[in-house]
């Protein structure tokens, strides 16, 4: 079961990782989100990441030490 969000206007987005290689031989993960379901969709958030949204509403990973917790 692919992992789905939904953000504050209502859309359903689905999480999706791709690995890419980079010019100096690394490989590195991309997640995105999209409305459709694609073959490359992950089941849940990975560790050490959290959903948030932009302004816009577009759903978006960033890693847990990344944001500050609201008071």
């Amino acid at each position: 079961m692919a992992y789905k969000y939904k953000n504050s206007k209502g859309n359903e987005y689905i999480l999706h990782a791709r690995t890419t290689k980079l010019r100096n031989g690394k490989e590195q993960t991309l997640y995105y989100f999209s409305k459709e379901q694609k073959e490359n969709a992950l089941d849940a958030v990975p560790e050490g990441y959290r959903v948030s949204e932009t302004a816009t509403g577009l759903p978006v990973l960033q890693r847990s030490g990344e944001f500050k917790d609201k008071k």
